[in-house]
Order: structure tokens, then sequence, then C-alpha cells
């Protein structure tokens, strides 16, 4: 790449991680409004026709301690997939871009959820708490914990994609 062409990227990369974050929460609103329409106030799947799983430790080490649903089971994957899309358009795969699918696909996630609760006529920012989210067992301050690590990792991992190689 010759030094024009690194400058040029230079100054494009903040307009993509812009792009990148604003297409991003684009698809956390859509997304949230669907799953207000598809749970309405019964949050996480409570009230859909689907098989759940309550209690199991291996949901305390990797789902926070909420039940597994049928729904979540499609959806997570569903989700993940659709992240990938990209690469196979692109028909390349690098460690620094599936950096950025997976801290793309936890920050969508955080914000989906957050945005569930804040466009939810049963919610709002009124009833973002613990004492009216029972799913949401372990929190830190304002929000639930899951927030705090997927901010963390999923910013790391955005980071890492974006930086300048040496």
């Amino acid at each position: 790449m010759s030094s024009a062409e690194a400058v040029a990227r230079t100054q494009t990369r903040p307009l993509q991680i812009a792009l990148t974050l604003t297409w991003l929460a684009l698809l956390a609103f859509f997304f949230a409004q669907v799953e207000i329409q598809i749970e309405g106030s019964a949050g996480w799947g409570a009230n859909l026709p689907t098989w759940r799983v309550e209690e199991h430790w291996l949901l305390d080490i990797f789902w926070g301690g909420r039940a597994m649903t049928g729904y979540h089971a499609w959806v997570f994957p569903f989700v993940a997939l659709f992240f990938h899309l990209p690469l196979f358009f692109m028909g390349t795969w690098t460690p620094r871009l599936q950096c950025r699918v997976i801290g793309c696909i936890m920050l969508f996630w955080i914000v989906e959820d957050f945005l569930w609760f804040i466009l939810n006529p049963a919610y709002g920012l009124q009833r973002f708490s613990p004492q009216h989210i029972p799913w949401h067992k372990n929190w830190i301050g304002m929000a639930p914990t899951d927030y705090w690590m997927f901010l963390v990792i999923g910013s790391l991992l955005l980071w890492f994609s974006w930086r300048e190689k040496k």
C-alpha cells in the first residue's frame, strides 16, 4: 500500500467506524421493535409457545442465569449468521474481520436489549431496574452485568479490528 493510500485509509477510518456503529444501532432499533411485537410486555419469551429450560448450571455460566428458550436458541444464531453475511459477500475472512463481527454482535445485543425496554410501552426508562426485570439477574449499578461485560469485550474487539497494523 502506498503512503497516499495509507493516508486516505486513515482519513476514512473514523467515517467507516461511525457508519458501522450507526448501522448497528439502526439494526438494533428494528430488531427491538420486532421483539416488542413478538413478546409484548412478557420479556425473555415468557409467554411464547416455545420450550424453556429454566434451571441448569450451564445457564448460570453462559446465559447469565436466564432461561434458555426455543425462541432464543434460534434467534441468537440467526443474528450471528446475519452479521457474518458481509464476509461471505466479500469472500474473505481474517481474524480482524472476525473480531469486528463478534464485537458488533456484542454491541448489537446491548443496544437491542436496552431499546427493547426503552421503546416497550410496558417498560420505558422508569422501569429499567432489577425490580422490574427479573430475567436480568445480575446488575452492576444501573445496568445488567451483561451490558458492561459485552461493552468492554465488544469495544476491545472492535478496537483490535480497526487498529493500524504496524
